[in-house]
This record gives C-alpha cells, structure tokens and sequence, in this order.
C-alpha cells in the first residue's frame, strides 16, 4: 500500500545533506533501521523510487528523514531540497535486514550512517549504549553526518576517519583490515555495515578474515 504525505519542514544538517519532517500516516510501523521507497508526487516522478532510512523513532509524532542530496545525479536527491512544506511524496511499506540484533560495532561510510541514526538514537534514549561503537568513514569533516548529535552520546564510543583531509583527532587514511584490528578488542560480539557495496565488502571481509562470525554481521538484503 502506497501512502502520500506531505512535508512539514525542511533543513540542513550538512553542505549536502538535510533534515525532512512528513507527516506520519495512521497506522505505519517500522522497527529503527528500517527504509522506505519514496517518490516524489510530481509528473514524471511517480515512478522514480528511491529507498531512504526512517531516522524518526517508531514513537515519534512525525516521518523524519536524514537524505544527502547527489546534485550531479539529476535525480530524486537533487529535487528533493527543492521541496517546499505542503508538497507531497509518496511511501511504500517499510522493509529492509538492518535493525537492533545487540550492542555492537557500527561500520558506516558517508550516508550509510542513516540506518543507524534511528538505533543509535533509540539506545540514547533508554540508556542501553554500552558496548555500542561508531566507525564512521567520509571524505572531509564537513560531511560528517550529525556530529554533533554523536558527540552527545557520552556512552557511544566513536572514532571519525577522513579520507580525502587530515584533521585534528580524526583517522586520515581508508577503514581498512588493519584499522580495524587496532580499533576493535572484541569480535564476539554484533557488527554492522552499511555505505557503498565496496566499503560493505571491503568491512565484511575484514571481519571475517579477524575472526567474526559471519552470523554476526548484519547488513542491507543482497549486500
């Protein structure tokens, strides 16, 4: 079933990236993690499905969304900051393999991080981070993802790698099999990825080679 909703509000979080508040349509349920596909309800876009994570609590009054526009894309990404509160899009059921299985390492690359916003965000709340990392690679500090809102987590162990600059207290270099041998004492226990299929590979490959189990690594259906 396909529900149409409409934008509230709209606002940055980064150069590239924003904050979208919906209204919440009666009866949607989802578990932290989980995506949606949304189309845009305009002529010619209806068809154009993209999958996006819900970054709002299953609790929450409203439909949030973290989504990093691709403006050289000229697709759903890049319109979507153009949206003004009252237009409309359009939502499919919610699905996706990334939810809560435990505490655990959360391997993220760039936009990868939004299934784990929600997750993150709902173990804030009761008070259940211990034991939960954040592994969280971008190019430059500018595209880190809701910093801030990660600094706060006083129980969230997080370590920030830069790829393309160097900065004060961050990794400069790729996530790699070495990294993570130096960063991460215990393999038994929950991992999970999510970014680009070559970082999902290159993450789930490292870890096994270490010793993770391979039921405990969790990542989207098909990577």
């Amino acid at each position: 079933m396909t529900d149409k909703i409409a934008l509230k509000s709209i606002s940055p979080v980064t150069h590239d990236t924003h904050r979208y508040v919906f209204e919440r349509p009666d009866g949607l349920e989802f578990e932290p993690g989980q995506a949606t596909h949304m189309a845009l309800d305009q002529e010619g876009w209806r068809e154009e499905d993209r999958p996006f994570t819900f970054t709002s609590l299953p609790g929450d009054p409203d439909l949030e969304f973290v989504i990093k526009s691709y403006p050289h894309h000229d697709g759903v990404t890049e319109r979507l900051p153009n949206l003004s509160p009252g237009d409309q899009v359009l939502i499919e059921p919610p699905a996706g393999a990334i939810t809560d299985q435990g505490a655990g390492v959360f391997l993220a690359a760039g936009a990868g991080v939004t299934p784990f916003i929600a997750i993150l965000r709902r173990r804030a709340r009761e008070g259940a981070l211990s034991g939960c990392s954040l592994i969280f690679s971008n190019k430059s500090e500018k595209d880190i993802i809701l910093r801030e809102e990660w600094d706060r987590m006083a129980e969230l162990e997080t370590h920030f790698v830069l790829t393309d600059e160097k900065a004060a207290g961050m990794h400069h270099g790729k996530i790699d099999r070495d990294y993570l041998k130096d960063h991460i004492e215990d393999l038994n226990r929950m991992f999970y990825i999510c970014g680009p299929q070559g970082f999902v590979d290159d993450m789930r490959d490292a870890l096994k080679e270490l010793g993770a189990e391979d039921d405990n690594i969790v990542t989207e259906d098909g990577w």
